[in-house]
């Protein structure tokens, strides 16, 4: 059982327009593996905002594959891991926006929102941002950095299994009444909290 967290950048407001990608593979509590890709999307427009926020430019993007050539590479992962992004509706919609702009078929995987988990967990925190998590962790970062936003995430997660002593990451949605997001061939089903 695999457990990845992602990361997308967008070039704009549209969730279609990845044009960078952050993962992290989770091994027995450790992070063993950090990936960045760069993505060119399909139309090349990149919003000053989106720029403000990540740095990444057209000219930094116009060599890179797009999309499908990129996604080939980790396909074989995503298939029955748990997935894990920090806000993970806005993540797991551009991963889907883009699978769609190349009508391509979704991988099966569940996934679960590390914002949700950290304010169930880490109630006392003034804010669930991924920058407010890594002080409150000790953790260094270079935020809106792809790569680095995942690693964070990852190690977020491994913390919070920790700190409710479940074994694994998977494990956390038992114990804090969550229900994983799934994601497969004809759709997906959002990460939730069950009402009490």
């Amino acid at each position: 059982m695999k457990t990845i967290a992602i990361d997308f950048e967008t070039a704009n407001e549209e969730r279609g327009s990845a044009c960078s990608v952050g993962l992290a593979w989770v091994e027995n509590g450790q992070v063993v593996r950090v990936e960045e890709r760069l993505i060119r999307p399909r139309d090349m427009r990149f919003s000053s905002f989106n720029i403000s926020i990540h740095g990444i430019r057209p000219e930094t993007v116009e060599d890179a594959p797009e999309f499908p050539e990129v996604m080939d590479e980790f396909l074989d992962d995503f298939q029955g891991a748990t997935m894990i992004a920090h806000n993970a509706a806005f993540d797991f919609s551009v991963l889907r926006a883009c699978f769609d702009k190349y009508r391509q078929s979704y991988p099966t995987f569940s996934y679960l929102c590390s914002v949700k988990m950290s304010q169930k967990i880490w109630p006392q925190l003034p804010s669930h941002k991924l920058n407010i998590i890594a002080g409150h962790l000790g953790l260094r970062f270079v935020h809106h950095n792809a790569a680095e936003d995942a690693l964070v995430c990852a190690s977020a997660a491994i913390q919070m299994a920790k700190s409710i002593e479940v074994p694994e990451i998977r494990d956390i949605p038992s114990k804090i009444g969550m229900v994983a997001g799934k994601v497969h061939s004809t759709g997906y089903e959002p990460c939730t909290m069950r009402r009490r």
